[in-house]
């Protein structure tokens, strides 16, 4: 009987299973050695193109990767395996590609702010927290404290603010990565903060640890790709009218140009209830840790629009198996200038991180601890 390669998500090797004759529709990844040279990837390129693929080659963790495009069969696949240089066949059904769990079976793990920063995505739970828009120094300095002082691990904060109405506050530019960049060097803890266009990718990153990709930007496909290049740790909102395949195709983009420290964010999508801001589909979660390698956090904030659900939702994202979360805090949230309706004050983000602790132990993980907070005066 005929067979068709399938991946091993124990082992991420080839195997074989019965199957029809002919090509099989997916996506093969040929995965070579870190020690294959140039002529040895030159020759798996030409097998792949023989058989009248079009492979394309980047970089994944360091290692050189052929994806290809189209159909394939097992004699290929048998061949491209034998091929000397070559590590491992992933055979990928479907559009998805590197994100994929099938080609990653581990848990991808992305460290923040240099190798002492917060890892998400390993057994700690990050929480980063901080205002939704960077206005002024007092307003940076009251918030970073209260943030840290009751045990955030990331501080967020936003300089560039794409907003639905053009008269709303479009966030303070390059001036508020400027104050993000203070509150970093007081705290020592790692900032994240969103990027807007491509040609702001290269000085937010110089600011910043990990540049956020919002959910009006997550199609935005000249940006995610100068993101993906940028070299630093990129968050990746859903977007509010994105499926959830969807949004794995754009962190495709992300690895796609060799960053694999990416990290997806569910934010709420799109319904037609009325009562919060967002629908919250914490369902996504679990669905998103099945179908992908990456580390997945939630935004309650945004989702909901509501301080009062931001407590409840974030205990439940860590209870179906988030890997942290985003929160908005403001110590004086009636005169924020961004979305100040849906943050929380000092007291009611230290009651959640106080509340934090025992859901995320109960699911076996700890509640990740700043790594560094040398708190001074500004």
């Amino acid at each position: 009987m005929a067979s068709r390669p399938v991946v091993s998500a124990r082992t991420m090797s080839m195997t074989v299973q019965p199957a029809h004759d002919g090509p099989w529709k997916a996506t093969m990844i040929v995965v070579m050695s870190p020690q294959a040279t140039r002529e040895q990837t030159e020759v798996a390129d030409a097998l792949l193109r023989k058989d009248g693929l079009t492979p394309v080659v980047g970089q994944v963790a360091g290692a050189t990767v052929l994806v290809t495009e189209g159909s394939g069969t097992l004699d290929l696949a048998s061949a491209a395996t034998s091929s000397a240089g070559v590590e491992r066949v992933v055979v990928v059904p479907g559009a998805q590609r590197l994100t994929s769990r099938l080609f990653r079976p581990e848990n991808t793990r992305v460290t923040v702010g240099g190798p002492e920063g917060p890892v998400i995505g390993g057994d700690e739970f990050v929480v980063i927290a901080g205002p939704c828009a960077v206005e002024t120094p007092l307003q940076m300095t009251a918030v970073v404290d209260t943030v840290a002082d009751a045990g955030a691990a990331m501080l967020r904060g936003g300089a560039f603010k794409p907003r639905t109405s053009p008269y709303s506050f479009q966030g303070l530019g390059v001036a508020g990565l400027a104050l993000l960049a203070e509150q970093r060097g007081r705290t020592g803890l790692p900032v994240v903060t969103e990027v807007v266009t491509p040609d702001d990718v290269e000085r937010v990153a110089e600011e910043s640890d990990m540049l956020q990709i919002g959910t009006r930007n997550m199609q935005n496909f000249a940006l995610l790709r100068e993101a993906g290049a940028s070299g630093r740790p990129v968050l990746l909102k859903r977007g509010m009218a994105a499926t959830i395949e969807e949004w794995l195709l754009a962190a495709e983009y992300l690895m796609h140009m060799g960053n694999e420290d990416v990290v997806l964010c569910e934010r709420g999508i799109r319904s037609y209830e009325r009562s919060t801001r967002f629908t919250l589909d914490l369902s996504a979660v679990a669905e998103a840790k099945r179908l992908t390698h990456l580390p997945v956090i939630v935004d309650p904030s945004h989702s909901t629009g509501q301080p009062h659900l931001v407590s409840p939702m974030s205990l439940a994202a860590a209870a179906c198996g988030a890997d942290g979360l985003l929160i908005d805090v403001h110590t004086d949230a009636q005169a924020a200038l961004c979305d100040g309706a849906q943050a929380l004050d000092g007291g009611e983000f230290t009651e959640l991180m106080d509340r934090l602790k025992p859901v995320v132990e109960a699911v076996g993980r700890t509640l990740a601890q700043p790594r560094s907070r040398h708190l001074t005066q500004v």
